[in-house]
C-alpha cells in the first residue's frame, strides 16, 4: 500500500472539518404560516430582479402571477403595462404583447441578456459580456450599444436598469452605473460604486424620492443632491421603506440606515443567511436560506420567527406576497408580536 503523505492528510482534514463545521440559524421558537399560505400550482426555475420564471413557462412579475407563456428556453426579464420582456441563451430578446400574449418582436442581441427594463416602448438592457444598450420598439432599432470593461465572474443577483424621466441608469457588471439620456445617448455619466475584480456587479438599484440607491456585493451607495454616500458590508440584500434603507448582511445582521447611510438600528441573527427580504407596513421581512422567516418591527427592536420549511427552489417576493416552492405566503398577515 502506498503511503499517504502528511500534507494529503492535512488537506483532507481541513476540507472535512470545513464541511462539518458549517453553522445554520436555529431559532429557539418559531410559528406556523399555514393560515397565510396558498398554492399556485408551479415552482420557480429562474429569477430576475423584476420577477421569476416558472416551471410551466409562465412568470411572476411585480404584480403577481401571469398566464402568459414565455416560450421554451426563455426566462422572464421584466414587463411594462403593455409588454413582457424575455430572453434566451442565444441572446434573443422576445417582446410579448400583453393584450394578445403573442410576440411582436424577436430582437437578436447575440449575447445572453442579464437584465432589461422597458418604459414607453424604450428598452434598456445589459448583456452578459457587460455591454449595455437602448432599443426602441416603434422604430425597431438600437439607439445605442456600447460595452464596459470585461468581467470574469458576477453575482447572480444582477440589478435591472431603471428609467428616471428620459434618463436610463445602467447597473453594470463591473461595479459602475452608467447614466445616459435615452433621447441623446452620446454623453453618458459614469458613477463608480466599487472596484473589486470579481463578483462586483450592481446587485441592487432603485429610486427613493430624489435619491438613487445602489449596491454591489461589498458596497452600498446613495446618490442625491447631497452627493454620494457609501456604506461597506458583505451584502445579501437591500430594500427600502418609508424613507429608510434596510441592509441584510451575510453575517446575519439587519441594519436600518438613513438616506446618508448613517445606521439607525441593528439586529443580528447568528448564522442566518438571508436569501430574500422586503419591508412595508412598518415591518421588515427576512427569509433565511433554511426556511426561517424573520418578521421585525421597523425599528428592529421586536421580532417573531415563522417556519416556512426547507427552501428547495428559488424564492421571489413582490408586493406583500412571498412565492416559495409552489406556495404563496401573504406577508401582510404576519406580525412581529
Amino acid at each position: 500500500m502506498k503511503q499517504i503523505s502528511l500534507l494529503t492528510l492535512t488537506i483532507a482534514a481541513l476540507i472535512f472539518s470545513g464541511c462539518s463545521s458549517k453553522q445554520y440559524f436555529e431559532p429557539e421558537k418559531s410559528y406556523s404560516v399555514s393560515s397565510a399560505a396558498s398554492s399556485y400550482g408551479s415552482s420557480i426555475v429562474d429569477l430576475s430582479r423584476d420577477g421569476a420564471t416558472l416551471q410551466n413557462g409562465q412568470y411572476i412579475g411585480k404584480h403577481g402571477l401571469s398566464k402568459i407563456t414565455l416560450g421554451e428556453g426563455y426566462r422572464f426579464l421584466s414587463e411594462s403595462p403593455a409588454y413582457v420582456l424575455a430572453g434566451n441563451a442565444e441572446g434573443i430578446l422576445k417582446i410579448i404583447d400583453k393584450s394578445t400574449g403573442e410576440p411582436v418582436r424577436a430582437v437578436a442581441l447575440h449575447v445572453p441578456i442579464v437584465s432589461a427594463t422597458i418604459k414607453n416602448g424604450v428598452i434598456a438592457y445589459i448583456l452578459n459580456n457587460n455591454a449595455f444598450g437602448i432599443y426602441q420598439i416603434k422604430d425597431n432599432r438600437k439607439v445605442v450599444e456600447n460595452r464596459s470593461e470585461r468581467t470574469f465572474a458576477i453575482d447572480t443577483r444582477a440589478a435591472s436598469p431603471i428609467f428616471i424621466d428620459d434618463l436610463a441608469v445602467m447597473p453594470m457588471l463591473d461595479g459602475k452605473l452608467i447614466i445616459l439620456n435615452s433621447k441623446d445617448p452620446e454623453n453618458a455619466k459614469v458613477v463608480y460604486i466599487s472596484s473589486e475584480k470579481v463578483f462586483n456587479n450592481v446587485v441592487y438599484l432603485s429610486r427613493m424620492d430624489n435619491i438613487m440607491v445602489a449596491a454591489t456585493p461589498k458596497r452600498l451607495i446613495t446618490l442625491g443632491s447631497g452627493g454620494q454616500k457609501e456604506y461597506h458590508a458583505n451584502i445579501s440584500e437591500v430594500t427600502t421603506s418609508n424613507g429608510n434603507i434596510y441592509l441584510f448582511t451575510k453575517e446575519g445582521e439587519v441594519v436600518k440606515l438613513d438616506t446618508v447611510l448613517q445606521p439607525l438600528a441593528k439586529k443580528k441573527f447568528k448564522y442566518a443567511h438571508f436569501s430574500a427580504a422586503t419591508a412595508f407596513g412598518g415591518r421588515v421581512f427576512a427569509l433565511d436560506q433554511q426556511g426561517s422567516l424573520i418578521v421585525l418591527s421597523a425599528d428592529l427592536s421586536k421580532y417573531k420567527i415563522y417556519d416556512l420549511g426547507t427552501v428547495d427552489t428559488p424564492v421571489f417576493i413582490t408586493g406583500t406576497k412571498l412565492y416559495k416552492d409552489g406556495k404563496i405566503i401573504e406577508l401582510s398577515t404576519l406580525g412581529y408580536e
